[in-house]
Protein backbone atom coordinates (compact mmCIF):
# COMPACT_ATOMS: atom_id res chain seq x y z
CA UNK A 1 0.00 0.00 0.00
CA UNK A 2 1.31 3.61 -0.87
CA UNK A 3 1.54 5.03 2.69
CA UNK A 4 0.60 8.67 1.65
CA UNK A 5 -2.76 7.76 0.08
CA UNK A 6 -4.11 6.02 3.70
CA UNK A 7 -7.11 7.67 4.16
CA UNK A 8 -7.87 8.41 7.46
CA UNK A 9 -10.89 10.68 9.46
CA UNK A 10 -10.55 13.00 12.55
CA UNK A 11 -11.89 15.81 14.00
CA UNK A 12 -10.37 18.43 16.04
CA UNK A 13 -11.29 21.14 18.75
CA UNK A 14 -10.11 24.03 15.92
CA UNK A 15 -10.96 24.34 12.44
CA UNK A 16 -9.82 21.18 10.67
CA UNK A 17 -6.75 22.09 8.39
CA UNK A 18 -7.81 22.60 4.68
CA UNK A 19 -6.62 19.78 2.91
CA UNK A 20 -7.86 20.40 -1.31
CA UNK A 21 -10.05 17.86 -2.03
CA UNK A 22 -10.79 16.23 0.96
CA UNK A 23 -14.90 15.75 1.35
CA UNK A 24 -16.83 15.43 4.58
CA UNK A 25 -17.96 12.20 5.10
CA UNK A 26 -19.15 12.98 8.78
CA UNK A 27 -22.86 10.39 9.73
CA UNK A 28 -25.05 11.28 11.82
CA UNK A 29 -25.05 15.15 11.80
CA UNK A 30 -21.20 15.57 12.18
CA UNK A 31 -20.15 18.26 9.28
CA UNK A 32 -16.48 18.50 10.91
CA UNK A 33 -15.94 15.19 10.22
CA UNK A 34 -13.41 15.06 7.18
CA UNK A 35 -11.72 12.58 4.89
CA UNK A 36 -7.89 13.18 4.58
CA UNK A 37 -4.92 11.21 3.23
CA UNK A 38 -2.36 10.47 5.45
CA UNK A 39 -0.18 13.02 4.13
CA UNK A 40 -2.75 15.52 4.55
CA UNK A 41 -4.19 14.92 7.98
CA UNK A 42 -3.23 16.96 10.91
CA UNK A 43 -3.00 17.44 14.51
CA UNK A 44 -2.65 20.34 17.28
CA UNK A 45 0.21 21.13 18.86
CA UNK A 46 -1.46 21.62 22.32
CA UNK A 47 -3.39 18.61 21.69
CA UNK A 48 -3.28 16.83 25.03
CA UNK A 49 -2.86 13.21 23.70
CA UNK A 50 0.84 14.66 22.07
CA UNK A 51 1.84 16.47 25.03
CA UNK A 52 0.72 14.17 27.32
CA UNK A 53 -0.15 11.13 26.18
CA UNK A 54 -3.79 12.07 27.61
CA UNK A 55 -5.69 9.43 25.16
CA UNK A 56 -7.13 6.28 24.63
CA UNK A 57 -6.99 4.23 21.44
CA UNK A 58 -8.37 0.79 20.25
CA UNK A 59 -7.19 -1.31 16.91
CA UNK A 60 -9.10 -4.33 15.56
CA UNK A 61 -7.95 -5.96 11.86
CA UNK A 62 -9.59 -7.23 8.87
CA UNK A 63 -10.11 -10.79 7.62
CA UNK A 64 -11.01 -10.90 3.92
CA UNK A 65 -11.81 -7.68 4.54
CA UNK A 66 -14.26 -8.07 7.05
CA UNK A 67 -13.51 -6.03 10.25
CA UNK A 68 -12.84 -8.48 12.87
CA UNK A 69 -15.11 -8.25 15.79
CA UNK A 70 -15.75 -4.68 15.58
CA UNK A 71 -18.59 -4.04 18.44
CA UNK A 72 -16.12 -5.75 20.75
CA UNK A 73 -13.06 -3.32 19.88
CA UNK A 74 -15.28 -0.41 20.04
CA UNK A 75 -16.74 -1.41 23.32
CA UNK A 76 -13.38 -1.21 24.72
CA UNK A 77 -12.64 1.49 23.35
CA UNK A 78 -15.88 2.89 25.64
CA UNK A 79 -14.45 1.11 28.41
CA UNK A 80 -10.97 2.98 28.29
CA UNK A 81 -13.07 6.24 27.55
CA UNK A 82 -15.32 6.07 31.12
CA UNK A 83 -12.09 5.24 32.89
CA UNK A 84 -10.59 8.15 31.22
CA UNK A 85 -13.82 10.37 32.26
CA UNK A 86 -13.78 11.54 28.17
CA UNK A 87 -16.73 12.11 26.40
CA UNK A 88 -15.61 11.06 22.69
CA UNK A 89 -18.90 12.92 21.57
CA UNK A 90 -19.84 10.46 20.00
CA UNK A 91 -22.30 7.32 20.31
CA UNK A 92 -20.60 4.03 20.12
CA UNK A 93 -22.76 3.15 16.88
CA UNK A 94 -21.51 6.61 15.39
CA UNK A 95 -18.10 5.64 15.73
CA UNK A 96 -18.44 1.85 14.33
CA UNK A 97 -20.06 3.59 11.37
CA UNK A 98 -17.39 6.15 10.28
CA UNK A 99 -14.66 3.29 11.13
CA UNK A 100 -16.67 1.23 8.69
CA UNK A 101 -16.41 4.66 6.12
CA UNK A 102 -12.56 4.99 7.12
CA UNK A 103 -12.18 1.22 6.29
CA UNK A 104 -14.63 1.20 3.35
CA UNK A 105 -11.57 3.70 1.57
CA UNK A 106 -8.36 2.20 2.67
CA UNK A 107 -9.42 -1.15 1.26
CA UNK A 108 -9.68 0.39 -2.46
CA UNK A 109 -5.55 0.94 -1.95
CA UNK A 110 -4.46 -2.68 -1.09
CA UNK A 111 -4.61 -6.04 -2.70
CA UNK A 112 -7.19 -8.38 -2.57
CA UNK A 113 -5.05 -10.65 -0.37
CA UNK A 114 -3.57 -7.61 1.46
CA UNK A 115 -5.32 -6.98 5.16
CA UNK A 116 -5.62 -4.11 7.22
CA UNK A 117 -5.79 -2.54 10.97
CA UNK A 118 -8.32 -0.23 12.06
CA UNK A 119 -8.02 2.46 14.57
CA UNK A 120 -9.90 4.64 16.94
CA UNK A 121 -7.46 7.46 18.73
CA UNK A 122 -9.47 9.80 21.03
CA UNK A 123 -7.72 12.48 23.07
CA UNK A 124 -9.30 15.10 25.74
CA UNK A 125 -8.33 17.38 23.25
CA UNK A 126 -5.92 20.85 22.88
CA UNK A 127 -4.46 22.08 26.55
CA UNK A 128 -6.42 24.92 27.68
CA UNK A 129 -4.90 25.95 30.91
CA UNK A 130 -2.77 24.13 33.41
CA UNK A 131 -2.39 20.27 33.42
CA UNK A 132 -5.94 18.79 34.08
CA UNK A 133 -8.04 21.22 31.86
CA UNK A 134 -8.73 19.96 28.49
CA UNK A 135 -11.33 21.77 25.56
CA UNK A 136 -14.83 21.15 26.09
CA UNK A 137 -14.47 19.03 22.23
CA UNK A 138 -11.83 16.17 22.12
CA UNK A 139 -9.92 15.29 19.46
CA UNK A 140 -11.19 12.07 17.43
CA UNK A 141 -9.00 10.23 14.74
CA UNK A 142 -9.87 6.97 12.54
CA UNK A 143 -7.22 5.49 10.83
CA UNK A 144 -6.20 2.38 8.69
CA UNK A 145 -2.80 0.32 8.16
CA UNK A 146 -1.76 -2.48 5.97
CA UNK A 147 -0.86 -5.43 8.41
CA UNK A 148 2.93 -6.10 7.02
CA UNK A 149 2.01 -10.03 6.59
CA UNK A 150 5.54 -10.75 5.23
CA UNK A 151 8.04 -9.47 8.03
CA UNK A 152 5.85 -11.70 9.93
CA UNK A 153 6.07 -14.91 8.30
CA UNK A 154 9.18 -16.45 10.27
CA UNK A 155 7.17 -15.86 13.45
CA UNK A 156 4.77 -18.92 12.29
CA UNK A 157 7.55 -20.91 11.13
CA UNK A 158 9.96 -20.74 13.97
CA UNK A 159 8.16 -19.27 16.44
CA UNK A 160 9.01 -15.76 18.97
CA UNK A 161 11.89 -15.36 21.37
CA UNK A 162 10.09 -14.00 24.35
CA UNK A 163 12.26 -11.93 26.74
CA UNK A 164 11.38 -11.09 30.45
CA UNK A 165 13.00 -7.62 31.01
CA UNK A 166 14.05 -5.88 33.93
CA UNK A 167 11.33 -3.23 33.86
CA UNK A 168 8.29 -4.62 35.58
CA UNK A 169 4.49 -3.85 34.45
CA UNK A 170 3.17 -0.52 36.18
CA UNK A 171 0.88 -2.40 39.17
CA UNK A 172 -3.16 -1.77 38.64
CA UNK A 173 -2.62 0.29 42.14
CA UNK A 174 -0.93 2.79 39.82
CA UNK A 175 -2.90 3.02 36.75
CA UNK A 176 -4.78 -0.19 35.58
CA UNK A 177 -3.33 -1.96 32.86
CA UNK A 178 -6.53 -2.75 31.21
CA UNK A 179 -7.08 1.17 29.55
CA UNK A 180 -5.71 1.12 26.42
CA UNK A 181 -3.77 4.66 26.84
CA UNK A 182 -1.26 6.74 24.35
CA UNK A 183 1.34 6.26 27.66
CA UNK A 184 3.15 3.17 26.46
CA UNK A 185 6.36 4.54 28.20
CA UNK A 186 6.30 1.37 30.44
CA UNK A 187 6.18 -1.23 27.59
CA UNK A 188 8.08 1.15 25.51
CA UNK A 189 11.17 0.76 27.63
CA UNK A 190 10.68 -2.96 28.85
CA UNK A 191 10.84 -3.20 24.60
CA UNK A 192 14.02 -1.00 24.59
CA UNK A 193 16.00 -3.17 27.01
CA UNK A 194 15.16 -6.57 25.35
CA UNK A 195 15.86 -5.57 21.82
CA UNK A 196 19.33 -4.17 22.55
CA UNK A 197 20.45 -7.28 22.74
CA UNK A 198 17.90 -9.18 20.09
CA UNK A 199 16.18 -6.99 17.96
CA UNK A 200 14.11 -10.19 17.31
CA UNK A 201 12.91 -10.92 20.53
CA UNK A 202 9.70 -9.77 22.14
CA UNK A 203 9.60 -8.25 25.49
CA UNK A 204 6.99 -9.68 27.77
CA UNK A 205 6.86 -8.05 31.03
CA UNK A 206 6.55 -9.34 34.94
CA UNK A 207 4.54 -7.82 37.69
CA UNK A 208 5.98 -6.47 40.28
CA UNK A 209 5.82 -9.92 42.26
CA UNK A 210 7.67 -11.60 39.60
CA UNK A 211 4.42 -13.76 37.41
CA UNK A 212 3.99 -13.27 33.93
CA UNK A 213 2.52 -9.70 32.51
CA UNK A 214 2.11 -9.05 28.71
CA UNK A 215 3.56 -7.34 25.91
CA UNK A 216 3.39 -4.42 24.09
CA UNK A 217 -0.37 -5.39 22.39
CA UNK A 218 0.03 -9.28 23.50
CA UNK A 219 -1.16 -11.46 26.15
CA UNK A 220 0.92 -14.52 26.76
CA UNK A 221 -0.27 -18.30 27.77
CA UNK A 222 1.62 -20.99 29.01
CA UNK A 223 0.17 -24.74 28.67
CA UNK A 224 1.25 -27.71 31.12
CA UNK A 225 -0.33 -31.24 31.04
CA UNK A 226 -2.96 -30.07 28.22
CA UNK A 227 -4.04 -27.41 30.36
CA UNK A 228 -4.12 -23.61 29.25
CA UNK A 229 -3.27 -21.19 31.68
CA UNK A 230 -3.01 -17.52 31.24
CA UNK A 231 -2.16 -14.31 33.59
CA UNK A 232 -5.27 -13.00 35.67
CA UNK A 233 -7.17 -10.09 33.73
CA UNK A 234 -6.36 -7.40 36.87
CA UNK A 235 -2.72 -7.10 35.92
CA UNK A 236 -3.10 -6.88 31.81
CA UNK A 237 -5.35 -5.79 29.09
CA UNK A 238 -8.47 -7.71 28.22
CA UNK A 239 -7.37 -8.89 24.66
CA UNK A 240 -10.25 -9.53 22.48
CA UNK A 241 -7.86 -11.98 21.03
CA UNK A 242 -7.05 -13.21 24.54
CA UNK A 243 -10.07 -13.54 25.02
CA UNK A 244 -11.50 -15.75 21.39
CA UNK A 245 -8.47 -18.13 22.01
CA UNK A 246 -9.91 -18.88 25.30
CA UNK A 247 -13.55 -19.49 23.91
CA UNK A 248 -11.94 -21.92 21.16
CA UNK A 249 -10.14 -23.95 23.36
CA UNK A 250 -13.21 -24.15 25.98
CA UNK A 251 -14.91 -24.82 22.45
CA UNK A 252 -12.26 -27.89 22.31
CA UNK A 253 -13.06 -29.24 25.88
CA UNK A 254 -9.31 -27.87 26.49
CA UNK A 255 -9.07 -26.42 30.47
CA UNK A 256 -8.73 -23.10 31.15
CA UNK A 257 -7.64 -20.81 34.02
CA UNK A 258 -6.64 -17.31 34.65
CA UNK A 259 -3.71 -17.48 37.50
CA UNK A 260 -0.62 -16.16 38.52
CA UNK A 261 2.20 -17.48 36.48
CA UNK A 262 5.94 -17.33 37.57
CA UNK A 263 8.84 -18.44 35.46
CA UNK A 264 8.98 -21.89 36.79
CA UNK A 265 5.75 -22.34 35.39
CA UNK A 266 6.89 -20.82 31.66
CA UNK A 267 10.14 -22.87 31.75
CA UNK A 268 8.76 -25.91 32.38
CA UNK A 269 5.73 -25.49 30.61
CA UNK A 270 4.55 -27.71 27.71
CA UNK A 271 4.40 -24.94 25.23
CA UNK A 272 4.06 -21.38 25.54
CA UNK A 273 2.26 -18.86 22.97
CA UNK A 274 0.78 -15.34 22.48
CA UNK A 275 -2.25 -14.12 21.27
CA UNK A 276 -2.43 -10.58 19.23
CA UNK A 277 -4.41 -8.62 16.68
CA UNK A 278 -2.07 -8.81 14.64
CA UNK A 279 -0.28 -12.13 15.08
CA UNK A 280 -3.84 -14.26 16.10
CA UNK A 281 -2.08 -17.21 18.11
CA UNK A 282 1.58 -17.54 17.41
CA UNK A 283 4.31 -20.18 19.43
CA UNK A 284 7.20 -19.02 21.60
CA UNK A 285 9.92 -20.58 20.81
CA UNK A 286 12.33 -20.04 23.42
CA UNK A 287 12.21 -18.05 26.88
CA UNK A 288 15.20 -15.86 28.06
CA UNK A 289 17.32 -18.16 25.77
CA UNK A 290 15.77 -21.64 27.13
CA UNK A 291 13.83 -23.82 24.53
CA UNK A 292 10.34 -24.61 25.22
CA UNK A 293 9.60 -28.66 25.22
CA UNK A 294 12.78 -28.88 23.49
CA UNK A 295 11.48 -25.94 21.30
CA UNK A 296 8.99 -27.83 18.77
CA UNK A 297 6.80 -25.16 16.96
CA UNK A 298 3.97 -25.18 16.74
CA UNK A 299 2.91 -27.17 20.42
CA UNK A 300 -0.15 -29.73 20.19
CA UNK A 301 -2.70 -26.99 21.87
CA UNK A 302 -1.53 -24.72 19.34
CA UNK A 303 -2.41 -26.92 16.43
CA UNK A 304 -5.73 -27.83 17.56
CA UNK A 305 -7.07 -23.99 16.00
CA UNK A 306 -6.46 -26.19 12.63
CA UNK A 307 -9.22 -28.25 13.65
CA UNK A 308 -12.37 -27.22 10.72
CA UNK A 309 -15.03 -27.39 13.49
CA UNK A 310 -13.42 -23.98 15.53
CA UNK A 311 -12.26 -20.93 13.43
CA UNK A 312 -10.24 -17.95 14.56
CA UNK A 313 -12.83 -15.45 12.16
CA UNK A 314 -15.60 -17.23 12.05
CA UNK A 315 -14.62 -18.61 8.25
CA UNK A 316 -15.60 -22.29 7.32
CA UNK A 317 -12.98 -24.52 7.00
CA UNK A 318 -12.53 -24.23 3.18
CA UNK A 319 -11.02 -20.76 4.19
CA UNK A 320 -7.83 -22.93 4.79
CA UNK A 321 -8.13 -24.10 0.86
CA UNK A 322 -6.69 -20.59 0.01
CA UNK A 323 -4.21 -19.87 2.47
CA UNK A 324 -0.28 -20.46 2.13
CA UNK A 325 2.20 -19.15 -0.28
CA UNK A 326 1.03 -17.57 -3.95
CA UNK A 327 3.97 -16.51 -6.13
CA UNK A 328 3.69 -13.67 -5.13
CA UNK A 329 3.58 -13.00 -1.16
CA UNK A 330 2.49 -14.87 1.65
CA UNK A 331 -0.99 -14.45 2.69
CA UNK A 332 -2.13 -13.89 5.93
CA UNK A 333 -0.33 -16.46 8.38
CA UNK A 334 -3.21 -15.70 10.89
CA UNK A 335 -5.02 -18.09 8.07
CA UNK A 336 -2.12 -20.86 7.95
CA UNK A 337 -2.12 -21.00 12.25
CA UNK A 338 -5.84 -20.96 13.47
CA UNK A 339 -8.51 -21.80 10.91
Amino acid sequence: MRPSHRRACSRRPEEVIDCGDSDVIGAGGLPQWRDHSESQAGISIRDRGFLLGDAVFDTTRTFQHKPFKLKEYIDRLYDSLAYLRIDPGLTPTEMSDLSMQVLEQNLKLIDDDGELWVTQRVTRGSRVFGLLRGSEVPTVLIECMEIPFQSRAWMFRDGIEVVTPSVRRTPPESISPRVKSHNYLNLILADLEVKTNNPDAFAVTLDINGNLCEGAGSNIFVVKDGSVRTPRLQYVRGGISRATALKLARKLDIDTSEADIDLFDAYTADEIFITSIGLCVCPVSKLNGTLIKGGCVPGAIKKDCKRPTVTWSGWTSSASTRSGLSRRRLRDPCQLSCP
